[in-house]
């Protein structure tokens, strides 16, 4: 009889493009458990501590650092190594006092330091919002988080694609940037992934999330891209800190 459970290796060269690992030096890597966030948007907690922080050499190290609770996404401490890490996720790392931002980027996915002061603060895109049992709006979130609305409100002020910001790690909203024409944004698939800018048109084409959006860069260039790859970081201005980007 055949072994029965669920498969922890990945084969490397499998493995989603925007990971920072050698294809060819070695056979299997992380494989992650089923999380917040999709396997081709994601990253391994212990690959990020291995590869991208070198924070351990090998993978029995960064297995062991994460089961010891060194380490918390979101505000919540993660013992599970295979854990998957996500844009706009916030890592923590208290022992060194290092605090990051998972961000988009052209080879796929980054961490940008930030400061103390944006710690417990996330931005998170609205992707849906139904009525649910009582009567109440419940909006789903990029990363997988529900997030319920006071019975008072009736959810007319929230739209898909809109961007929450939210205090960490118990989800009060903070505050709400609407996708439209002048808003700071970045554009997180696509050819210009990892690109921020002010958006300057939305030209609609059939579907609204298929829509051509034109982006004006800090540089003056102007990009195109469509509405659903498009990530509001707020009004005028970015209301968070986020990575220098060569023009």
């Amino acid at each position: 009889m055949g072994r029965v459970g669920v498969n922890r290796k990945l084969k490397r060269e499998k493995a989603p493009k925007i990971w920072p690992i050698h294809r060819k030096e070695f056979v299997f890597t992380f494989k992650p458990v089923p999380g917040p966030h999709p396997i081709e948007r994601s990253i391994p907690l212990a690959l990020i501590l291995r590869d991208m922080l070198n924070l351990a050499k090998f993978a029995r190290e960064a297995n062991k650092i994460v089961k010891k609770g060194m380490i918390k996404v979101d505000g919540r401490v993660i013992r599970e190594p295979r854990f998957p890490v996500g844009m706009m996720d916030v890592l923590s790392i208290p022992e060194i006092e290092s605090v990051y931002r998972v961000f988009p980027s052209k080879k796929g996915l980054m961490l940008h330091p930030i400061g103390k002061e944006e710690e417990n603060v996330k931005l998170c895109r609205i992707e849906s919002k139904r009525l649910v049992k009582g009567g109440r709006i419940q909006l789903t979130l990029h990363d997988g988080r529900n997030i319920l609305l006071p019975a008072e409100e009736d959810g007319k002020d929230y739209t898909p694609l809109d961007v929450l910001k939210i205090q960490l790690p118990d989800q009060t909203i903070l505050d709400k940037f609407t996708l439209k024409e002048g808003s700071f944004v970045m554009v997180f698939e696509g050819k210009h992934r990892g690109e921020f800018g002010r958006l300057k048109a939305i030209e609609e084409v059939g579907s609204k999330l298929k829509s051509l959006v034109t982006i004006e860069k800090e540089s003056g260039e102007q990009i195109q891209t469509i509405l659903k790859y498009v990530f509001v970081l707020g009004e005028e201005r970015p209301s968070i800190s986020i990575p220098e980007v060569k023009s």
